[in-house]
């Protein structure tokens, strides 16, 4: 590659070194400004834990017992080549091309800017509460470290609905030659016996299911009533955003090297789990249950299975959050993201279905030991996490040690995955000014990690539950699906999917045609009608958000609303103020948005080539709101 052009000397940590960095062991850094990854491990490594997280665990086993078994991997294996795999492409190539997060690499196509923002401010809402999941898991890791697990039994918590077996309410007997209905105490006062088929039980819980309820959540009885700040989950939080703040001081130079952990770890949680979970009585019947004889291929003829599997792909790989441009914008710029993006999505689909057998071979057990189908203990979400498991830990021996590497292993899933997200927010300060990030990027990221827990803090109260639910199901869903819908029309219809294609070559190098075939046809075609599709099967059938039985005060669901406004409204925001900024009459001024800026292309000068020769420093933001006679670029 030769030596860098810019005169002078520049800094690579403490320490003045030439801009030569080839030939200098002590700075491997392409790009001096915003700074790479160490090597390719630490990002791939990154990437895995931002797309691999809570929803692996607690979401797919769930959707693939539901939807058919086994026969489910068929639509899921299909919609990750379909709807997943390209976008995760696209968004990986778009961020190392530019050197840029998801807001500035917008310069591609200015009247679409607001995508970027939108992305971001989706990223900031999902952040403030996924913290607080964090935070139950480390709070349930340090209430694992006793000799007895405090769920494992009915204590002074619980009431009289608490129990950890069914209790029999009456049934049908026969008493003096005749059948009648008798409570159950009457039957057994008497030495009688239920017939067969007639008996029916109380209405019990778990006593896991009470502790999260009672003392975890100390849950209040909905929005209305906030109640009081849960002080042991504030400071479970505060932790978690300490840990953050930490991993993150030196942006990717930190948490690069803290990936190797939390990324890699949770595998062999899993692997130990499911080690354990299949030597247990009934495990065999779990795993049934997910992935084998209960396998319903006739599942495929239903919509609702496809649209399962797209939604699981789309939401599981975190594309359209914007993390996975701010982590690729770190790359150096002939990194081969093509071969990236195929194995980060292979292990991602590899470890739901991994983690499905670990789950559902303890669950198993669980049905065994408390005698009900496996169906009445299989769960998602939090009450899987939070309920059904620790209910089946709390049964084996030394049940404190499963329990610790179970939530240890959320946290870690969970932390990985938040790294990611605070990345993709210092990214976009660090592209609005890169003097003031290389500056003082600790401060700004303990700052930004500061606001963000205080944010937070009403998702620790009594009601906090229903604050996690109530962003989790507007801020989570079609948000999301109109940015990535939006992102791939912008670049593939509007800035040109030839053009994408040759500026993906400029990095990987040039490839046969044969080779664009199955991406021509995902990106100009497939993947944005599939995300249509999505979207508007989500917006028929989306209902108000309920927790449990418990349902939402109409304040709460505007609210709601409004918060998904406020995320969206930035797109068509963004678009009039670049029209009303740019020179000429109408459509010239909509055309000239559609144009690349004039410091739109490679972030070093060296890579640009004769396309990009005539742009302009990416650091000039004059040339940001494109003109009439803004240049359009050469193509090969």
């Amino acid at each position: 590659m030769g030596m860098l052009s810019l005169p002078g000397f520049l800094s690579c940590g403490k320490k003045k070194v030439s801009l030569s960095y080839e030939g200098d062991p002590s700075c491997t850094d392409e790009n001096v400004e915003r700074g790479n990854w160490a090597n390719k491990s630490e990002y791939l490594l990154s990437l895995v834990g931002y797309a691999v997280g809570l929803g692996n665990v607690w979401r797919f086993p769930y959707l693939a017992y539901q939807n058919g078994g086994g026969a489910f991997l068929i639509p899921y294996t299909i919609m990750l080549a379909l709807a997943g795999l390209p976008l995760f492409f696209m968004e990986c190539s778009l961020g190392q091309f530019a050197s840029l997060g998801p807001v500035s690499a917008w310069r591609m196509l200015p009247l679409f800017q607001g995508v970027g923002i939108t992305m971001v401010v989706l990223s900031t809402l999902v952040t403030i509460y996924y913290n607080v999941i964090i935070a139950y898991a480390l709070y349930y890791l340090f209430a694992s470290f006793q000799k007895v697990l405090p769920w494992s039994e009915c204590f002074s918590w619980a009431d009289e609905l608490c129990s950890k077996t069914r209790i029999v309410n009456d049934c049908n007997t026969t008493f003096h030659g005749d059948i009648i209905r008798a409570n159950y105490s009457f039957v057994t006062a008497n030495n009688l016996t239920c017939i067969n088929g007639t008996i029916s039980y109380k209405p019990v819980q778990f006593p896991s299911e009470q502790y999260w309820n009672k003392v975890a959540l100390q849950r209040s009885s909905g929005l209305d009533e906030t109640g009081r700040i849960v002080w042991y989950l504030a400071l479970c939080l505060l932790l978690a955003w300490i840990i953050v703040a930490a991993a993150l001081y030196k942006g990717i130079k930190s948490s690069g090297k803290v990936v190797y952990f939390t990324a890699l770890f949770p595998y062999v949680i899993l692997l130990i789990l499911l080690v354990r979970g299949a030597t247990l009585e009934g495990a065999l019947d779990g795993i049934e249950f997910y992935i084998g004889k209960e396998s319903n291929i006739t599942k495929l003829m239903e919509a609702e299975v496809w649209k399962d599997a797209a939604t699981q792909i789309f939401f599981s790989l975190s594309t359209a959050w914007g993390g996975l441009v701010a982590l690729s914008s770190y790359n150096k710029f002939h990194n081969n993201c093509y071969a990236d993006a195929i194995l980060v999505c292979v292990t991602n689909c590899a470890t739901s279905v991994f983690a499905g057998f670990a789950i559902f071979s303890i669950l198993g057990h669980m049905a065994f030991v408390s005698q009900r189908p496996v169906s009445e203990v299989v769960d998602s979400g939090f009450d899987l996490a939070f309920v059904a498991y620790p209910e089946a830990l709390s049964q084996l021996p030394v049940s404190p040690l499963w329990s610790s590497l179970f939530f240890f292993m959320l946290v870690l899933l969970g932390l990985d995955s938040q790294f990611a997200i605070v990345e993709t927010l210092t990214t976009t300060i660090q592209d609005i000014n890169p003097s003031i990030m290389k500056k003082l990027r600790g401060p700004i990221t303990l700052g930004v990690c500061a606001v963000l827990f205080l944010l937070g803090l009403i998702c620790v109260t009594q009601a906090g539950i229903y604050w996690v639910n109530l962003i989790d199901h507007f801020c989570a869903g079609w948000g999301l699906l109109i940015s990535g819908a939006l992102e791939i029309i912008g670049i593939v219809y509007i800035y040109g999917g030839k053009r994408f294609i040759e500026d993906i070559e400029m990095m990987i190098g040039k490839k046969s045609n044969s080779f664009w075939v199955w991406w021509k046809i995902c990106w100009f075609f497939v993947t944005p009608v599939l995300l249509i599709a999505i979207l508007v099967w989500s917006l028929t059938t989306f209902s108000n958000p309920t927790y449990g039985s418990v349902i939402y005060p109409a304040w709460g669901n505007i609210l709601g609303w409004c918060m998904i406004i406020f995320s969206i409204m930035w797109i068509p925001i963004v678009a009039i103020v670049k029209i009303l900024k740019a020179e000429g009459n109408l459509l010239e001024r909509i055309a000239s948005c559609c144009r690349p800026a004039a410091n739109w292309g490679p972030y070093l000068k060296r890579h640009r080539g004769e396309r990009y020769s005539h742009m302009v420093d990416p650091k000039d933001k004059e040339h940001e709101i494109p003109t009439v006679s803004a240049i359009v670029y050469k193509r090969r």
